[in-house]
């Protein structure tokens, strides 16, 4: 990568716009427009970070992969004016007098990432009893204030859904700073605490009493400015109902990772997205199954992995989704660490992480996983079977959104998590250009965000991932990352990951 002196030009640098900052609590449905980030805006110690801050800039002879699924466009433009895409040209496109001009040969530019199940607590470590059961007072979670945010950006993820809150209030907070420019990170879409019936695996967690309950926490939390929910395992029917309800009159959407209810009842009650998939989520096929009665997931598996895909009641399902416009998202990160010997051991992976969560997920990758030991499934087909489905939900014209849910045993973290998820979506029989377009413009349109960020067209914020190589065609070149721009600030992603080694599960 080189800077060399603009063209002349006889046009002039547009006057810097106003970009539209995504606000996670948005009062309801509203965006609040804002003066873009700068890097003037950013607190001194995190200057050191900003790698590129021009008004004007321009990206030449860079590989375009506008998001859109459509081919990749070779030595092409980019300029770059007030934190807004002015211009997406050929080698001919006349850059404007005083811009910045960076020559991009050997790299491609993609939209930021927008991560749909992105989570800003971690599971630190694991403490379970011999036979794999969660000893007292239950599954405990770290907020990661200070690493996530930074390696969410560093990643080229440029917006996230929280997608579940264990501390509502510091979600909200770190939101806040970042917008002030008091902290680096993505732009922040603030799911509420979760919404879960009595039984919950973490105490960190409310348990509903009832649909009065439901209702009052969804509008308590809207009120605090949450901008969406999410439903979780032990809920039951009429709590989930009452919950959406009072959502929808807000304006606001809510998610599902279920087991107490099934898809078709959530699909019955107004739900708007399922996180996961079905094939570990949705109890409709497990024998014996009682209302409102999470069977746990192990039964859930084993009754998906009897499923023929090609069958009525599947396909059923599948037109009932697209029918009623509802969203998958797509974890395939998580899903990974059910098959033994995956993912593979990264060591950019293990040097973020703390010594004690080291420790921890390396004993409980050699142990296997806890929850399924003796029991007899080839998650291998399992996890094959959960790709199947979302491709098949694809080309049925459902919308699938993704992220990494970084929880798991420890080993899926913020971003990188991210861009495992994507190179997953490729393994599953998606094209590179269809996997980024799921990662990027589908979260966005999900979001309601399509105008202003998801792809790159003229017009839309800045939020750009520049990388080495062409993950059009090698989908691995997305870990390339060296340029995360948000509102048009570069950000150096080597030095936000090289300032959180060690961290992760800390802090």
């Amino acid at each position: 990568m080189t800077l060399r002196q603009p063209r002349s030009s006889a046009c002039s640098a547009q006057p810097a716009s106003r970009a539209r900052v995504a606000l996670g609590a948005a009062l309801a449905t509203l965006a609040l427009a804002t003066t873009p980030l700068t890097a003037q805006k950013l607190s001194p110690d995190m200057q050191q970070f900003v790698r590129v801050d021009a008004p004007v800039f321009a990206l030449t002879h860079v590989r375009v992969i506008d998001g859109t699924g459509a081919p990749a466009r070779e030595d092409a433009t980019l300029v770059v004016s007030g934190g807004k895409i002015e211009k997406v040209g050929d080698a001919s496109t006349t850059i404007p007098a005083g811009a910045r001009v960076l020559d991009m040969h050997g790299y491609s530019v993609i939209p930021g990432l927008v991560g749909m199940h992105d989570h800003l607590f971690y599971t630190g470590t694991l403490d379970r009893d011999v036979e794999g059961k969660l000893a007292p007072p239950g599954q405990m979670l770290v907020e990661e204030g200070f690493t996530f945010p930074r390696m969410y950006l560093a990643a080229g993820v440029t917006t996230i859904r929280t997608t579940g809150s264990i501390e509502p209030y510091t979600d909200l907070n770190l939101k806040s700073q970042i917008d002030d420019g008091r902290l680096i990170g993505p732009k922040m879409y603030v799911t509420g605490p979760y919404l879960e019936g009595k039984g919950a695996q973490s105490p960190q967690m409310h348990e509903l009493t009832g649909p009065d309950d439901a209702r009052a926490f969804v509008s308590f939390w809207a009120d605090q400015g949450v901008s969406s929910f999410k439903a979780y395992k032990n809920i039951t029917r009429a709590e989930l109902g009452a919950a959406i309800s009072e959502a929808h009159r807000r304006g606001l959407k809510v998610t599902g990772h279920l087991c107490s209810i099934s898809y078709p009842e959530a699909i019955a009650a107004g739900i708007d997205d399922f996180e996961h998939g079905p094939i570990g989520t949705d109890a409709e096929f497990v024998p014996g199954r009682q209302p409102d009665v999470c069977p746990g997931p192990f039964p859930i598996f084993a009754s998906w992995e009897k499923m023929d895909l090609s069958s009525r009641p599947v396909r059923d399902l599948i037109r009932s989704l697209v029918d009623h416009h509802i969203a998958v998202t797509s974890t395939l990160a998580v899903y990974e660490l059910l098959v033994p010997g995956r993912p593979p051991l990264e060591p950019r992976v293990l040097s973020a992480m703390s010594s004690e969560s080291k420790v921890s997920y390396l004993i409980q990758r050699a142990q296997g996983n806890p929850l399924y030991k003796g029991r007899s499934l080839d998650w291998g087909a399992v996890m094959a079977k959960e790709m199947a489905f979302e491709k098949a939900f694809v080309r049925a014209g459902g919308l699938l959104i993704s992220g990494p849910d970084p929880t798991g045993t420890g080993i899926v973290l913020a971003g990188y998590g991210d861009q495992r998820s994507v190179e997953l979506l490729v393994e599953g029989g998606f094209t590179p250009l269809e996997a980024i377009q799921i990662a990027t413009s589908n979260g966005a349109r999900y979001l309601g965000e399509s105008d202003h960020f998801g792809t790159i067209a003229p017009g839309r914020q800045a939020d750009l991932v520049l990388v080495k190589g062409d993950p059009s065609t090698h989908i691995a070149d997305i870990e390339n990352v060296e340029i995360v721009f948000k509102d048009g600030v570069g950000f150096d992603s080597a030095k936000l990951f090289q300032s959180v080694r060690g961290l992760v599960g800390l802090r």
